[in-house]
């Protein structure tokens, strides 16, 4: 037992003490989280509290002993990466709860049936690509060609991913200040719940994540040591580059590295990592000579896709984004440990007091959020890493290394309950997971085929065709899709809608029915919303000589789109 001054005891039951005021101050007032999918309202409706502040405690503990584990210490970077894959794993049971990885698994669907060379060249053609852009499909399109058409095997990849993005923000504090502030950094990112409601999905955001922080790091050992750095920042920009179009708006910080080197300020950097400002402004310059020639290339490859893409999203998304956002409340305070938003803000106070030029890297990002206020969680996900780094800045000011590690461990803590025992559950109850489920169903069953038809609903702003593909995703059998054509919702409920994609998308030429199907014996699963009464009379008709064996009706009735999945096999005589 380590020996405590009656200073440090009180430290730490102070700490304690604002941990539980902080945890129930955000239950009691969990109205005001605005969230729109994992809201404190909703996912703390069936929770224990009595069994959910236990589980806090006993996770204080543990990760309070792993943090001052001399072992943790020697190897920081490997204990990093091998915890965040461990708790991003815990999190692999939660469903595609996102109708999104519909369009992000058509594409890779396209990249593992017609192969890459395809997939290069009807990207935004053949292939729909809505406002997204191309290198995480592709990603994903050669795990499935060369590794599997598994789900599993995306989830292992984002987890990889998520882990890395952990270890470049350590490693990224490191290099900025020191060993201590960047591996606080790195174990604060698990102190974000929201994080790992993402980890599972077949989005783009992790990935984007990932690249925008590795384009950090790598651009900042590229001005040190240039070299393979030079070409491997180059890289990493051209992949933040087309994974996301907010991340063109991230990628400004390079902008923000470059003078805080050129200016050689001593305080800003260690001694032994200033570079010359010749070597500098050399290093920098080819960075941005590969990078820009290859991200030409490809622009120009496909400029007719990209300048069409950026011009819907100035007409849409952007007002969108009004209609749609979430405050900062909910995302710095609920779905982000109120102790790190504290911590970084002390931050950007101890940086103006000592005029910490560097601070200005890790800040840039949380100021454009602000400036141009995005309030979409997802959104702003992207920047976390420099959150929790801003947050390592602040928490420094705590003298007592223990203090600082056990505040850490309570926000870790009780950011993991918060996801594992309130998120968990609640997104295993919406009715996308019904999707999971028939999947998991359909490929117990003893067919090799499946007509999947789907019904449409007035209640809800989605195309219910959007579903085909996640439950594909979800099953080895090959699905057969009958799509209805005679139903749309009025133009001007589309456009403003932020499903307005679900009407846009068309399911790919390889789900079409043929004779050959029909006349075979295959599984009929109907996809409906909850509020169907009544079949319509073509898929009546097609059901004559076979019977309902499970219906998947899970619910939570929190969104207008509850697909219920209606599994039917032939009539045995």
């Amino acid at each position: 037992m380590p020996r405590w001054s009656v200073k440090e005891k009180w430290y730490y039951v102070s700490v304690t003490f604002c941990t539980g005021v902080s945890f129930l101050l955000l239950y009691i007032f969990r109205e005001a989280d605005d969230n729109r999918l994992t809201s404190w309202k909703w996912a703390f409706e069936e929770v224990e509290i009595t069994w959910f502040l236990l589980a806090v405690v006993s996770g204080i503990l543990i990760i309070s002993a792993l943090l001052n584990s001399p072992v943790t210490r020697l190897r920081p970077a490997l204990f990093l990466f091998l915890s965040s894959f461990a708790m991003s794993a815990l999190f692999w049971k939660v469903p595609e709860v996102i109708v999104d990885t519909s369009r992000y698994f058509t594409q890779a669907k396209h990249l593992e049936i017609y192969g890459i060379p395809y997939f290069i060249t009807q990207w935004g053609k053949n292939i729909n690509a809505w406002t997204d852009l191309p290198l995480v499909p592709f990603i994903y399109g050669v795990i499935f060609k060369y590794l599997g058409e598994s789900r599993a095997f995306i989830q292992v990849f984002t987890s990889l991913i998520f882990s890395m993005t952990v270890v470049l923000t350590y490693l990224t504090g490191r290099t900025l200040w020191d060993e201590e502030t960047g591996f606080i950094a790195g174990t604060l990112l698990w102190g974000i719940p929201y994080i790992f409601s993402q980890t599972p999905l077949m989005l783009v955001d992790v990935p984007t994540m990932f690249f925008l922080t590795c384009s950090l790091y790598s651009f900042i050992k590229a001005l040190q040591r240039g070299g393979g750095w030079s070409f491997f920042a180059a890289i990493s920009i051209v992949c933040a580059v087309f994974s996301k179009y907010s991340s063109w708006m991230m990628l400004s910080v390079l902008g923000v590295v470059f003078p805080v080197f050129l200016m050689r300020n001593r305080e800003a950097l260690p001694r032994a990592t200033q570079p010359g400002p010749r070597d500098c402004m050399s290093r920098g310059l080819l960075v941005a000579l590969i990078a820009g020639v290859l991200i030409a290339l490809f622009i120009y490859y496909k400029y007719d896709v990209i300048s069409g893409q950026i011009a819907f999203l100035r007409e849409y998304q952007a007002p969108g984004l009004r209609r749609w956002g979430e405050s900062f409340a909910s995302t710095f305070l609920f779905q982000t440990h109120p102790f790190i938003t504290i911590a970084a803000l002390l931050a950007v106070y101890e940086a103006l007091r000592k005029k910490d030029w560097k601070f200005l890297i890790i800040a840039w990002l949380m100021l454009l959020i602000v400036l141009f206020q995005i309030r979409r969680a997802r959104y702003v996900m992207v920047i976390f890493p420099m959150v929790t780094l801003m947050a390592s800045c602040g928490l420094q000011k705590i003298k007592p290394p223990g203090i600082r590690r056990f505040i850490v461990s309570c926000s870790v803590a009780v950011s993991l309950a918060v996801a594992l025992f309130a998120y968990v559950p609640f997104l295993q109850s919406i009715s996308l997971a019904n999707l999971k489920k028939a999947g998991s169903f359909l490929d117990s069953i003893e067919t090799e085929k499946v007509e999947v038809y789907t019904v449409p609903s007035a209640a809800s702003a989605v195309n219910p065709s959007i579903a085909v593909p996640l439950l594909d995703l979800y099953t080895q059998k090959h699905i057969h899709y009958h799509p209805d054509e005679n139903f749309s919702l009025p133009a001007d409920r589309v456009e403003t809608s932020p499903l307005r994609f679900t009407w846009e998308y068309k399911n790919p030429a390889y789900y079409i029915s043929d004779k050959e199907v029909t006349a075979g014996n295959p599984a009929l699963a109907i996809i409906s919303n909850h509020d169907m009464k009544v079949l319509p009379k073509g898929i009546e008709e097609r059901l004559i000589g076979y019977e309902k064996i499970e219906e998947f009706d899970t619910t939570s009735g929190r969104f207008r789109y509850s697909p219920v999945v209606s599994i039917y096999l032939r009539r045995r005589s």
